[in-house]
């Protein structure tokens, strides 16, 4: 019989989510002897073994499987309360956990957000700028921003904004390389881009079709890290106007020809969105982003700001 309180199968969450008890007990802020205590407890309560061990870490048993069903309505059920009763619907006070594409958290989001604070004093603000998709499922956040629009889960998602991508290099980059007067003259120079195999989404995998024929010579994971490398001048680099324009040293190169555009989709879990904290928060990121598209889409230098 289970008789396991909430914290335990808080637990049993955080390392099926994890795969790992040692990163489960980071995230939880608890030790990993409490964390280990505890899946002993549960599992001893429910006289199964919930989880496995390979070199992948820890794996979830048909049993944990089934667990973990039980345990995520569980879940949403509490989320569905907190939304529907008590004072997080109703007062803006609390937390939110807001994750976003590493360039796009780092350099367009963080100074609105900034200003988002001082709106509402009794809201913290956790930005996760990473180069990889926030994992909603797993509760990383209660909200992302993704270039890619999920396709299953019980998700409210929403197209935040359009973004441009062009062709960059520095001038003297440019004076001291062969000319680039149509998108065949790229073949013959160097490139900057992502690690494709390593790629977080399809959509970020571009070089071809912008920069067909490129000499890739330097990859890397982190959109900031070609953009710093780029701005080096050893190399051309594909990156999001939002970024490139604000760099008095990177000029863009064939600004019509090598030009593309990607989404920004705004997805929460359902019963998150009518939180009146995280509300109040989207209806933020779309005005903030609505006065800030021809920025966006490279047509404009300046960055506006909704409280200037």
């Amino acid at each position: 019989m289970l008789n396991s309180n909430w914290d335990n199968l808080r637990v049993f969450l955080a390392v099926a989510r994890h795969n790992s008890a040692v990163e489960a007990s980071a995230s939880l802020s608890l030790d990993h002897s409490t964390v280990t205590r505890r899946l002993k407890i549960l599992e001893r309560e429910l006289g199964t073994q919930l989880f496995g061990r390979n070199s992948q870490g820890h794996v979830l048993t048909h049993a944990g499987r089934q667990l973990l069903r039980s345990v995520e309505a569980i879940e949403n059920s509490l989320s569905m309360v907190e939304s529907q009763v008590g004072h997080d619907n109703k007062t803006l006070i609390g937390k939110i956990r807001l994750g976003a594409t590493e360039g796009f958290g780092s350099f367009f989001l963080t100074p609105h957000l900034c200003d988002f604070c001082e709106r509402h004093p009794q809201i913290r603000v956790d930005v996760l700028s990473m180069p990889r998709c926030i994992n909603l499922s797993k509760r990383e956040a209660d909200l992302a921003i993704s270039v890619d629009r999920p396709t299953a889960g019980f998700y409210v998602a929403s197209k935040l904004s359009d973004y441009r991508l062009r062709l960059y290099a520095t001038p003297n980059y440019l004076a001291s390389h062969p000319p680039i007067k149509s998108v065949a003259d790229i073949s013959h120079h160097r490139l900057i881009a992502y690690v494709d195999e390593l790629s977080y989404s399809d959509e970020l995998r571009y070089v071809e079709k912008l920069a067909p024929g490129a000499l890739v010579r330097l990859r890397s994971t982190s959109i900031i890290a070609q953009l710093n490398a780029a701005r080096r001048g050893k190399a051309l680099a594909i990156l999001p106007c939002f970024l490139a324009t604000p760099c008095a040293d990177l000029l863009p190169v064939l600004p019509d020809e090598a030009s593309l555009v990607r989404t920004f989709w705004l997805i929460a879990h359902k019963e998150q969105r009518e939180i009146a904290r995280i509300r109040v928060l989207w209806d933020y990121l779309r005005q903030t982003v609505e006065i800030n598209r021809d920025f966006l889409m490279g047509d404009s230098q300046e960055l506006r700001f909704l409280d200037d």
